[in-house]
């Protein structure tokens, strides 16, 4: 009893201080951006990179956006290339031994993300104290370090190349954990590391089902396939009857909206849902109040914020603005300098302010087409690619088509589904269909993760569009004309449905 109370005692002052230093942040989010900048800057620029861009005369903000330039990964991509080769001091100082392995652009399968102590310590474990802290802090009764934390990551596998390290970013936050974070998680990191996903999931399950968890953390669609077997394995009811003193989830990585029903009846009981903001390059957002669907927009975790209006961005504009000149209601692309050696980098996300005092933030989308139902983070480049090399291997050819996800149910996985109006049909649907999965799988390693085994995306519908579908579907909806484009991509299902109803008749 007195080593539980006195970890208690211990937590609540760390608590304390770290919401302190939150409204501080919050009190001064400019000065706090801006001091965060010119101190990169300067920790920066012997680099190769600060260097070329003159680092060290930059003096005040407008400086940085004139001398600097607005970059995407594939701009981007030959520095991470030679600090992955091991090349000391080319974006960040010292060495980069760890890169975070993530979702594909237009030209690679995978793209790799630096990874430096400061991120590590400054940005992601920072960030997961901070979400405790916040929860507490609303719920100062919350019995949470009475119980065991449940994360799921993705995959956990590292490999050695060039002398550094790349893997999913998971693996590498795992790996680096200090001991004591080890003791209220669950399942242990032996389990958290292995690679192969059907091993995994037995493992996990029979790790965590006499386990007392009190939280979950994870991506929704992963989470609810574990919770799904769990539940199949022990012949429990509810995720409540199993874990009763369940309280919170924390959640990321994709919409949690199409899941809310979901969780509810799973579960069986009344929980907490608290959002979070986290990619490979950074953790951008907390959800910090409850009930709430907007987030706090951390400042202090070592990334500098631009943003780039999207109706600018959209006729081909990169110029960007800091925090200080955001509106209300608009939709943003983001920027991010960061302490993993990012430099006014775009990330791909759109957000929307919800509030500037202080600043909360809504994720709206992608500044691409997408589908990110499941985590697969399946682009519009991907998806034309994979078309032009099946349609040209089974001589096909494709006028209009349209994707969105199906989501899952208590009782179904999740998959994808397709509208293809053809010119030229394939002699096999199903042929058709299977190349088109099995080449995605090869251009997006976060697609061919998800349809592994079908563990949390089955095989793709495909439907075959009647002749003029889609013409008759934009007169419809008054959108005739050159400048209106078939949304090939939607990370719901307002378009699709309204096409499948149409092809009916």
């Amino acid at each position: 009893m007195a080593t539980k109370a006195l970890f208690n005692t211990l937590v609540n002052w760390f608590i304390r201080q770290r919401i302190d230093q939150i409204e501080h942040f919050i009190k001064f989010p400019v000065e706090t951006q801006e001091g965060l900048l010119f101190s990169q800057l300067f920790h920066a620029e012997e680099t190769e990179y600060g260097q070329k861009y003159g680092f060290s005369t930059i003096s005040n903000y407008q400086d940085f956006q004139r001398k600097v330039p607005v970059v995407c990964y594939e701009d981007f991509e030959p520095y991470i290339e030679k600090a992955r080769q091991g090349q000391k001091d080319v974006i960040w100082p010292g060495q980069i031994k760890q890169f975070a392995k993530s979702s594909g652009t237009t030209n690679a399968k995978s793209k790799y993300i630096p990874i430096t102590a400061e991120s590590l310590e400054d940005c992601h474990y920072k960030a997961g104290k901070d979400m405790v802290s916040i929860y507490v802090n609303n719920h100062p009764q919350s019995e949470l370090f009475q119980h065991k934390n449940l994360r799921l990551g993705g995959s956990a596998e590292t490999y050695q190349d060039f002398n550094t390290k790349f893997g999913d970013l998971s693996a590498i936050l795992i790996e680096n954990l200090p001991f004591w974070v080890e003791i209220i998680n669950t399942p242990n990191k032996k389990i958290s590391l292995m690679s192969e996903w059907e091993s995994k999931m037995k493992a996990i399950i029979t790790e965590v089902r006499n386990e007392d968890v009190g939280s979950l953390t994870g991506v929704p669609s992963w989470m609810m396939v574990l919770l799904q077997r769990t539940l199949q394995e022990t012949g429990k009811q509810n995720i409540g009857e199993l874990w009763p003193n369940l309280e919170v989830f924390f959640h990321g990585g994709i919409s949690f909206k199409p899941y809310k029903n979901q969780y509810k009846e799973i579960i069986g009981k009344n929980i907490r849902y608290y959002e979070i903001y986290n990619a490979s390059e950074g953790f951008f957002g907390i959800q910090d109040q409850s009930g709430s669907d907007e987030m706090l927009l951390m400042l202090d975790y070592g990334i500098f914020y631009e943003f780039i209006p999207m109706d600018q961005y959209y006729s081909g504009s990169r110029e960007a603005i800091p925090i200080s000149e955001v509106e209300l209601g608009k939709n943003y692309a983001v920027v991010i300098s960061t302490n993993g050696g990012l430099w006014r980098y775009l990330i791909g996300d759109t957000v929307r302010f919800t509030s500037l005092h202080p600043y909360r933030i809504k994720i709206s989308g992608r500044t691409k087409h997408y589908i990110n139902a499941f985590g697969e983070e399946l682009m519009i480049d991907n998806v034309e690619t994979a078309l032009k090399i099946t349609c040209e291997n089974l001589d096909v050819s494709i006028s209009d088509y349209t994707g969105a996800p199906v989501f899952m149910t208590n009782s179904s996985k999740g998959c994808h589904e397709w509208v293809f109006e053809f010119t030229r049909q394939p002699a096999c649907l199903n042929t058709f269909s299977d190349m088109f999965d099995r080449t995605l799988k090869t251009l997006n390693s976060d697609y061919e993760a998800k349809r592994y085994n079908d563990i949390t995306l089955r095989k793709p519908i495909i439907h075959v569009a009647r002749p003029n579908l889609f013409y008759e579907w934009m007169a419809s909806r008054g959108k005739l004309g050159g400048q209106n484009k078939v949304p090939r991509l939607s990370n719901d299902r307002a378009y699709i449905e309204p096409l499948l109803k149409l092809n009916e008749l």
